[in-house]
């Protein structure tokens, strides 16, 4: 069920049925009784206990071989957030659900240090988080990403991680005592500059300037930082890759990437649904470039193409992020992780003696 008006404050504007599910409920004949169920911006937490919290990465395009997240779904209501699709695995829907339904993984720190105790396990830098963002608002009074990096910080294990959101400028202290260790990098995603685009693209999250504040707040203490122009979206904010590029340099970013968007399952008609209503006079012409980066369809799920896209469009931005790179980070880099401080519980109890 769609809303006959763009939804303030959320990005998905309904929540398509979750294929997944047997049976799908629907209002067939709204009233104003029913306004409360479109327009609801109570957003809903549920306790979960899990017995794994560190999961192995398959894909060889993210570079990294681990990821933990301690919240399921996001109240930052990422339009086009490819991981709204799994939400659908929890039993609810990848549009409004995912952004008002909030799975908190109340025990991920202390699951997180039985994982990193077994004796099998092999160090290599964990991605906090891989799917939502671990500085989500409900981080600010759950604390699970902070209490994570303090159990990451006693056994000496690298992190990368990834956010949007300025709250992780709480853990600034923590951050340095992992820097002066070489165990972190900070990815920090900025989407567009365009502060009425952020606020229909990316409804929750911090805007394009704090971010870069946090950028150089970062920076300024030697936490390395690189910055995610991602996803870029061709019509929409391909064209403000230089200034983000330029703005992130002299904030001080050590690095830059991108990856270009693609809309799998769910978030396909998501996200159309959302571009006919936020922009309708560029809709057409902004779906059919997407799919020209992805060999003709919205979706795209192969390994080596799936993040930067190929065609003509795909090329035109690649050469544009380029030459953005050479001219504003030229010589920069994100220093190495340093694996050999690692130590279990165990192992830091023998040295004692």
């Amino acid at each position: 069920m769609k809303a006959e008006e763009f939804l303030k404050g959320r990005g998905a504007q309904y929540n398509p049925a979750n294929p997944y599910l047997k049976h799908e409920y629907v209002a067939a004949h709204i009233e104003g009784l029913d306004e409360a169920m479109l327009s609801n911006s109570k957003t809903e937490f549920f306790a979960e206990h899990p017995k794994k919290i560190v999961n192995k990465i398959d894909s060889p395009d993210l570079g990294l071989s681990y990821s933990m997240n301690p919240y399921q779904g996001c109240e930052h209501g990422c339009v086009y957030c490819y991981a709204r699709n799994t939400h659908q695995y929890w039993g609810y829907g990848a549009g409004l659900d995912f952004e008002r339904k909030i799975i908190v993984k109340e025990n991920a720190p202390e699951v997180l240090a039985k994982q990193l105790e077994n004796k099998n396990w092999q160090v290599m830098p964990i991605m906090l988080a891989g799917n939502t963002d671990c500085y989500q608002p409900i981080e600010a009074r759950k604390q699970l990403t902070r209490r994570m990096l303090e159990v990451l910080l006693e056994y000496r294990h690298p992190v990368s991680i990834i956010t949007k959101n300025a709250l992780i400028l709480r853990d600034l202290d923590l951050l340095q005592k992992l820097n002066s260790l070489d165990l972190v990098h900070v990815n920090i995603s900025i989407t567009t500059l365009d502060e009425k685009l952020r606020q229909k693209l990316e409804p929750r999250t911090a805007t394009g300037a704090r971010r870069l504040q946090v950028v150089q707040q970062l920076a300024a203490v030697g936490i390395p930082v690189n910055v995610m122009v991602a996803p870029i979206i061709p019509g929409l904010n391909d064209s403000e890759i230089p200034a983000i590029i330029k703005s992130a340099a002299e904030a001080g970013a050590s690095s830059a990437a991108y990856t270009i968007v693609r809309l799998n399952g769910s978030i396909g008609p998501i996200f159309e649904d959302w571009i006919r209503e936020a922009f309708p006079d560029r809709a057409d012409k902004v779906l059919s470039q997407i799919a020209d980066c992805h060999g003709g369809q919205l979706n795209d799920s192969r390994f080596g193409t799936r993040m930067r896209g190929e065609g003509k469009f795909a090329e035109t931005i690649s050469k544009l992020f380029r030459m953005s790179l050479k001219k504003y980070m030229a010589n920069r880099s994100m220093k190495p992780y340093n694996y050999n401080h690692f130590c279990t519980r165990a192992g830091i109890q023998m040295n004692l003696f």
